[in-house]
């Protein structure tokens, strides 16, 4: 049988002595970071960053529930019932437009020299008894009737425009609570990987195997973990005190927290999308309603060449032996000065109806714009989450996770396993940023098109979510 000489054994213990040291610290380690190290220095020690405030809102109210929001603001908005206030008093201005102007009345007398009242006794003494009225032309009061009848159209859908325009103010103001709450729950959900990480730094540095730098490293992110919150708390102020105003309540009332509710686009492509818009969007009907309105008003100047007649009839009433007198007289309007006046007045009406029509010309090629923008955000939102969902977020989990194993073994730096778990953190909060992104495409879609069947809401139970 072999047996090693004397210096065989020396070079054999000379090689197997640091390889043993090493593994008794690695083993030390990994010990030290399955729970938090208790002979960490205290001038490294850091104050655990406090709870996300996730349930912040559910406390104080009870959780948002968007429908009733939508109709809450529909009902109480003040900016919504000035709208409607404004449409009521351009329809109380149609039959003014459609009445004959006001008749005049006239009471006077008329006495016979000056040296006393000679009523009575004097041929030219009366009292005199006169009244007017004054006719437009044939075709002017229907004319004036139809302009007014086009602008309180116009103005009823404004309103019907507003309306859509405050459930998607409810609706972005909803989405973005939703958001800023689902970035307290990441965090909350997250602390538990940053203090790993602390940990797994301080295992190392009580071992002897790691620098101080990678504790504070390691620690200040738990610092900026603790910004963010910070930061989300101050927006979901913020955005509760907008909604509050649209929603017409004090701007400090207390809001709850809102839940994950998804709309979902059946539409394959923009086309039916731009159709559904220039055929039912509000605001494309009520820039067609001020076409109409000022065709009428081209023709109504043109009726100004012609004249308007005012009728009067008077009576004379005489006393003594003298007999009353009556008459009855017309007087008609010439349009002497037609150069500057009616003729000018028809061109001005003709350039308003001009205007008129490129707006709508202007409003159609605008909303198709805003469609094709909206359907793109919507389209790209929907494969970013997918692709965050089922690639990205899991994969730098996994990664992470094999970043943290390799810094604890000495096989990985600290910034790399700090950097990984950062990413994961950004991603999540990509998902549902785009998750609101989406959600707000969809608003303003519906916003544009109204009702037309295309967006609905996804069931509870659907997917959605990471």
């Amino acid at each position: 049988m072999w047996m090693p000489n004397r210096g065989g054994c020396k070079k054999a213990l000379f090689i197997l002595l640091p390889v043993l040291s090493v593994f008794v610290l690695e083993a030390a380690a990994w010990a030290a970071a399955s729970s938090v190290s208790a002979n960490a220095s205290p001038a490294i020690a850091v104050p655990e960053v406090a709870a996300p405030s996730a349930s912040r809102g559910a406390a104080g109210a009870p959780p948002l529930v968007l429908d009733e929001l939508i109709g809450e603001a529909l009902e109480h908005n003040p900016g919504l019932a000035a709208y409607k206030f404004k449409a009521e008093a351009d329809e109380r201005r149609i039959p003014q437009q459609k009445s004959l102007p006001d008749p005049m009345v006239s009471v006077g007398y008329q006495n016979e020299g000056w040296d006393r009242y000679s009523f009575g006794d004097r041929q030219m003494s009366m009292w005199n008894f006169a009244a007017s009225q004054t006719f437009p032309y044939p075709g002017k009061l229907g004319l004036k009737g139809k302009v007014a009848e086009s602008r309180a159209a116009s103005d009823m859908e404004s309103w019907e425009a507003m309306r859509l325009r405050v459930v998607r103010q409810v609706k972005d103001l909803y989405y973005d609570l939703f958001y800023y709450y689902k970035g307290l729950d990441i965090i909350a959900a997250r602390r538990g990987l940053f203090t790993q990480m602390e940990n797994a730094a301080l295992a190392r540095y009580s071992s002897g195997l790691a620098p101080q730098e990678e504790v504070i490293l390691a620690q200040t992110e738990k610092y900026t973990l603790l910004e963010k919150q910070q930061t989300l708390d101050q927006k979901i102020k913020a955005a509760e005190a907008k909604l509050n105003s649209v929603l017409g309540r004090p701007v400090a009332g207390p809001l709850g927290k809102p839940g994950q509710t998804e709309y979902v686009l059946d539409a394959g492509t923009s086309a039916p999308l731009i159709q559904a818009a220039l055929s039912n969007s509000p605001d494309i009907r009520a820039d067609a309603e001020m076409v109409e309105g000022a065709r009428a008003g081209v023709e109504l100047a043109k009726k100004q060449y012609y004249p308007d007649f005012t009728v009067t009839g008077q009576v004379s009433k005489r006393a003594g032996d003298f007999m009353d007198i009556w008459s009855l007289t017309t007087a008609v309007n010439v349009p002497l000065f037609y150069r500057t006046k009616q003729r000018e007045g028809v061109k001005e009406a003709e350039a308003l109806q001009r205007a008129a029509e490129a707006n709508l010309e202007a409003a159609r090629l605008s909303l198709s714009s805003e469609i094709e923008n909206y359907f793109a955000i919507q389209q790209t939102a929907g494969n970013l989450m997918k692709l965050y969902r089922e690639g990205l977020v899991p994969k730098t989990y996994q990664d992470f996770e094999a970043a943290l194993s390799g810094y604890v073994t000495g096989k990985v730096p600290a910034l790399t396993a700090i950097d990984r778990l950062k990413t994961l953190l950004d991603f999540e909060f990509r998902y549902w940023e785009q998750f609101v992104e989406r959600q707000k495409a969809l608003a303003s879609v519906e916003a544009i098109t109204g009702k037309t069947g295309w967006i609905r809401l996804r069931a509870a139970n659907g997917p959605g979510g990471i």
